[in-house]
């Protein structure tokens, strides 16, 4: 098959849709990526790209068609706006003349679902069959995690993704509790499919290495890696490192990763003199994770309470599940319910600042081979639900069906 993805973010940008693309290619398939130029998480062009250089380039035997886009710099408000729509509008430009042949287009959607504009597009040019694999719900992500109230506006984004899904007659879901949502906004149950992301192969297994160790201390190590954002709930950790305080001495919050809300987090921190139950370590590359899983006692992750989030697969699961390490959750819905199934931890509540003590402290009164026992757990519910080579075969399938 002759394919086209269509992703805002690519290579240099580290998104699973990296591998995806890398894994196709593997299986025989000629792939061809439309991205923008690289300008995530920091909100400025990578080294060596402008607004006008680097408009196409080969990565391990991908072709890219790169467009021009406005960087999103502080990626809030106006300028996340820009950024959005800048890219419909010159990836559109760049669909246009660009004189290729495709089979298929597959339009990876996170925020912004305005990507799948592109696709549309690019699907009459080539007149190639189109899929939309959402990763967000909109306009419900808009307000929960965007903070944007506004009935007018999120009416307006209502209509607009409505629009989006009416062209695709094939709608993949990161998370079968989509299916409802989608639904009501009146998308037919016979277009929708769950596909879930998978974690990459590096993700596995490792054993721990003393330089790592050693940066984490010797007390109970409770390790989060991730974006530092408000969807995250950090106050909840917080307020969990509080409660914790009264009845365990040893316990420690390794904080991997950056994002918008980490200064206000690390100063809250402070002024509560938690500071040596946290320690922010911050940002690696992907493939460094599982040394840092390795030596971790249990593996973190939260959301906020909010709908939106209770359907949610958080993409960090998979990646936890595969590493083979227990995992301490402050979930609802469907990332709780996995974590209930594999038997690979303790889960509370979203927003739950006591109920996720009572997990860690719970968690710490195992002996060392039932920890063991979650991270085995862990590593068998991954390979039979979210293994690499099983889901790219799944999506081979889901083309050629």
């Amino acid at each position: 098959m002759r394919i086209l993805v269509i992703s805002q973010y690519f290579y240099p940008e580290n998104f699973r849709i990296n591998d995806i693309c890398i894994g196709l290619k593997e299986q025989g398939h000629s792939v061809s990526v439309l991205t923008a130029k690289p300008n995530y998480p920091k909100g400025k062009y990578y080294e060596g790209y402008n607004f006008f250089n680097k408009s196409e380039e080969l990565y391990q035997g991908i072709n890219i068609y790169r467009s021009p886009i406005i960087p999103r710099g502080t990626g809030t408000g106006i300028k996340l706006f820009i950024n959005y729509i800048s890219f419909v509008i010159f990836g559109i430009l760049r669909v246009l003349f660009l004189n290729k042949k495709f089979d298929k287009v597959f339009v990876y959607a996170p925020s912004p679902i305005t990507v799948g504009y592109i696709g549309i597009i690019a699907s009459i040019k080539f007149r190639a069959k189109s899929y939309l694999w959402i990763h967000d719900l909109w306009p419900e992500s808009v307000k929960d995690a965007g903070g944007i109230n506004n009935k007018f506006i999120l009416n307006l984004i209502d209509l607009m993704t409505r629009s989006i899904y009416l062209f695709y007659k094939t709608i993949l879901v990161q998370s079968p509790y989509f299916n409802d949502y989608l639904l009501e906004q009146r998308v037919s149950e016979n277009k929708i499919i769950y596909y879930p992301y998978y974690a990459e192969n590096f993700y596995r297994v490792v054993k721990p290495k003393k330089e790592i160790k050693s940066l984490f201390g010797d007390a109970i190590n409770i390790v989060f890696a991730g974006n530092i954002g408000v969807a995250q709930s950090f106050d909840t950790i917080i307020d969990a490192a509080i409660i914790l305080k009264k009845s365990l001495s040893n316990f420690k919050f390794i904080i991997i990763g950056d994002g918008r809300d980490k200064k206000r987090v690390v100063d809250r921190i402070n002024k509560l003199s938690l500071s040596d139950n946290f320690s922010f370590l911050g940002s690696y590359p992907p493939t460094d994770m599982p040394d840092f899983f390795a030596c971790a006692d249990a593996l973190l992750v939260s959301l906020k309470d909010t709908e939106i989030f209770s359907m949610t697969i958080p993409g960090k699961l998979q990646s936890y599940l595969a590493c083979g390490k227990p995992i301490i959750a402050s979930l609802n819905g469907i990332g709780a319910k996995i974590i209930t199934e594999s038997k690979s931890g303790f889960v509370s509540k979203s927003e739950d600042s006591d109920g996720l003590a009572k997990s860690i402290i719970r968690f710490s009164n195992l002996n060392d081979s039932q920890k063991v026992q979650f991270g085995e757990n862990a590593r068998h519910y991954f390979t039979k639900e979210f293994e690499r080579t099983k889901l790219l075969q799944r999506l081979i399938d889901i083309f050629e069906k």
